[in-house]
């Protein structure tokens, strides 16, 4: 529990890395890997073996550091682990970037609302309008709820900082290969199933979540319901249209990909201001119970070990 506490401080008090902490981030350096050794238009057979070198590389020079921090000193142990687990978990920076696209919309400045949502979506969001700027933010909110901070958790639950560490690192390779255009379509396949994979139930337990929050939002656990139970199959992605369609029905509105999927109902009309600052509160309150739930879910764990 410790290890879990600390590991959310940091997360709060040091949310963005830079200089050398950002060189020698995990994310960053199995990115960076995944990129030199994943060569486009290269087969499946090398997207596997760049998979397994990168994840293996990564668990095991992690696991190294945490056994010879043991062997030290059990207090230089704990603070390995916890940073582990930082590296592993980013909610303080989602909900920042989001946050700070909120604050745009309150001030009517979509150029600068359009540059903190490109830093989380891919698409190019210069050439969409104030609606779908919107859209795709409080979209990457709900997806990314999931990839950094429910997903990495869930697998901390049962492997402990090294379980959490593995998830993003698979998360990550399928952000650096699992393009499925040309250049990518072979050599990125694995990194993009195993993160499918791993996201499965995470992304439906999020899901959930937020469909029993609705109320907050004035919105019937039924409403959500049904909305997520019509749309979550309509992305391409058969984990990112569970958060999606329930936030969409958490906020009754429409969550929409031009050319892509549209997910919920135009239920609610409020500035888009007002909407993020709701998905932000939504989301939020997912990560506080998920907390919750993993904090008994150890302490049950650490019951059964012991009897």
């Amino acid at each position: 529990m410790l290890i879990l506490i600390l590991a959310h401080l940091l997360d709060f008090v040091y949310p963005f890395h830079k200089g050398l902490l950002l060189k020698i981030h995990p994310v960053h350096t199995s990115y960076f890997m995944a990129l030199r050794l994943g060569k486009p238009y290269s087969s499946k057979i090398r997207g596997v073996l760049v998979w397994l070198l990168v994840v293996s590389s990564h668990l095991i020079i992690y696991a190294l550091a945490i056994i010879i921090s043991g062997v030290i000193n059990r207090l230089i142990w704990i603070l390995v682990l916890s940073y582990v687990l930082k590296t592993s978990i980013s909610l303080k920076l989602l909900i920042d970037i989001v946050h700070n696209v909120g604050k745009c919309f309150e001030k009517r400045d979509i150029e600068c609302a359009r540059y903190w949502t490109q830093q989380i979506v891919r698409r190019d969001v210069y050439k969409l309008d104030e609606r779908h700027v919107a859209s795709a933010s409080i979209e990457s909110l709900a997806e990314s709820l999931v990839d950094g901070y429910i997903s990495p958790l869930f697998y901390f639950i049962f492997l402990g900082p090294l379980g959490a560490l593995f998830q993003r690192i698979v998360n990550t390779l399928d952000g650096a290969l699992g393009y499925k255009n040309e250049r990518y379509r072979e050599v990125g396949w694995f990194s993009a199933f195993m993160d499918t994979l791993l996201n499965y139930v995470p992304a439906r337990v999020t899901a959930l979540l937020i469909i029993i929050l609705s109320p907050i939002n004035k919105r019937s656990i039924r409403e959500s319901y049904e909305i997520w139970r019509r749309d979550h199959n309509k992305t391409e992605s058969i984990n990112a249209g569970h958060p999606m369609s329930a936030m969409a029905g958490s906020l009754g509105v429409i969550l929409e990909k031009p050319g892509y999927y549209r997910l919920g109902e135009d239920l609610v009309e409020e500035p888009y201001h007002i909407l993020i600052k709701k998905a932000i509160r939504i989301s939020l309150l997912v990560a506080m119970i998920f907390f919750i739930i993993i904090i008994i879910m150890r302490t049950l764990i650490t019951i059964l070990i012991s009897l």
